[in-house]
């Protein structure tokens, strides 16, 4: 897939393509016709950089129910031939998560969509899981016979079959069918499941790499074999290393960080500094400087796990250098350092802004070390990286560092939080927002009463409403 083109933050489309809650806010005070359309851009062609951790689904699915939004252009998109050409999930996926949250609305076309697209369509297993948490049994039970259809009979298809119950993520359908009426449907599925379970077992009884009595230098040999494969093995080898190597080990360890194959040298480098050896610190400036790209990321992962006083301290003498390292020791002191590490910090943040832009991922570490350390001379660039990111993640946590340093949060963003397409953010906005808004107390009473709404969220509104149903 892709990655998506967003829209300037300051237009409609912009706005809900990065899930915030002026997209909201905007689309229902612009033309229904405007709104439906940038609204339906955004469920047909999903906006976000990684689909399977930002949230989308609920926050289009609340618009659709607030403009009264046909369903016309997702039905289009849902069966249109290209989706048997082109079956990633990410094309099907957040329109069939809308249709999910709709159908538990009681929007009636939303639930039948969802059961056609599970008989016919290709990324049928998602719809499948949405129609598991909300369809009853009857309309569940009609889906076994064309479900199963998508199997032929003989030893591919069972076995096809059985790995697909093995690892759905919604087991409900499953087992429904597997006590159906109908005898050939509850055979077959129950053979699936038993097949899938035995699958598993001899897997688990087949277990690959490492065995107990290797030696360190068959632990190195074997992260090797892994870069050679294409495969980097070095974080599970360095765990092996734990199990194997003793003191008197540490020698060969040492030379592979400093000169070893690939493999090794990535590996010891992550043994090294999980163990806090004395000489690590040395090592990782040393793999950093000589290293190839595989080895220089090893290297800079490995300092950023380290919890010592001793790294805290190496970090804040890298933490102007301008290499990837310099980058790491910001980090670090992000999440390790202290008060006389803010300036430090703020210039790692707007060093990261202004050279990689708001949605660099360094940046997440060091927004969240603002907010921790309480640096109020980041608002300005925290905004600046509310406003402009493509990443609700990030948004949110920009968000949470704006709730402590910067004074106007609760009058200012935290309103449009509570429209917000993360619930964590919305959480945030419902401790925060200042009710002279009469937005904001209206806000607070949907958010309570929507049966959709996590419980996380309710528990913080509920927190700001009384006993009478106002806002405290």
């Amino acid at each position: 897939m892709f990655d998506p083109v967003i829209a300037p933050s300051g237009t409609l489309l912009g706005l809900l393509q990065r899930g915030r809650g002026d997209g909201t806010l905007h689309a229902l005070t612009a033309p229904r016709s405007e709104a439906l359309a940038a609204l339906n851009h955004c469920v047909l062609r999903d906006p976000r950089h990684d689909w399977q951790v930002e949230n989308r689904s609920l926050y289009y699915a609340r618009l659709y129910l607030d403009l009264h939004g046909e369903l016309d252009a997702i039905e289009a998109h849902l069966f249109d031939p290209e989706d048997v050409l082109d079956t990633d999930e990410s094309r099907t996926g957040l329109a069939l998560a809308v249709l999910g949250h709709l159908a538990s609305y009681g929007r009636r076309e939303a639930l039948d969509l969802l059961r056609r697209y599970a008989a016919h369509g290709t990324n049928w297993t998602w719809a499948l899981d949405e129609l598991a948490l909300r369809d009853d049994d009857e309309g569940l039970r009609a889906l076994a016979e064309p479900v199963l259809a998508r199997f032929p009979e003989g030893p591919e298809g069972d076995a096809e079959l059985a790995a697909t119950v093995r690892d759905s993520f919604e087991p409900r359908p499953w087992r429904l069918w597997a006590d159906d009426p109908r005898p050939a449907v509850a055979a077959r599925v129950r053979a699936a499941h038993e097949s899938g379970c035995f699958d598993r077992w001899q897997r688990q009884m087949r277990p690959a790499g490492p065995r107990p009595g290797w030696s360190v230098r068959a632990v190195l040999e074997w992260a090797q074999q892994g870069v050679e494969r294409g495969t980097a093995l070095h974080v599970p080898a360095a765990r092996c290393l734990t199990a194997v190597a003793g003191p008197e080990d540490r020698p060969e360890i040492v030379r592979a960080a400093q000169d070893g194959t690939e493999g090794a040298r990535c590996t010891a480098l992550r043994y090294l500094a999980d163990s806090n050896d004395p000489d690590v610190l040395d090592l990782i400036e040393q793999a950093v400087a000589t290293g190839s790209a595989p080895v220089v990321e090893a290297a800079v992962a490995s300092f950023e796990r380290m919890r010592s006083l001793a790294a805290v301290d190496r970090a804040r003498a890298w933490a102007r250098r301008p290499d990837q390292l310099g980058a790491a020791a910001g980090r670090v002191l992000a999440c390790r350092g202290g008060a006389q590490d803010r300036d430090l910090v703020l210039a790692a943040l707007r060093e990261a802004v202004r050279g990689d832009g708001p949605d660099a991922p360094t940046l997440w570490t060091l927004v969240d070390g603002a907010g921790r350390l309480g640096i109020g001379c980041a608002a300005p660039v925290l905004r600046h990286i509310y406003r402009e990111t493509a990443s609700s993640h990030l948004r949110g946590r920009a968000a949470r560092a704006l709730a402590a340093t910067d004074p106007s949060f609760g009058r200012g963003f935290a309103v449009e939080c509570l429209w917000d397409c993360e619930e964590s953010t919305r959480e945030l906005a419902a401790r925060h927002a200042e009710t002279g808004d009469t937005r904001v107390v209206e806000r607070l009473r949907r958010l309570a009463a929507d049966p959709a709404e996590e419980a996380e969220v309710q528990t913080a509104v509920r927190s700001r409403i009384g006993q009478e149903g106002t806002a405290v």
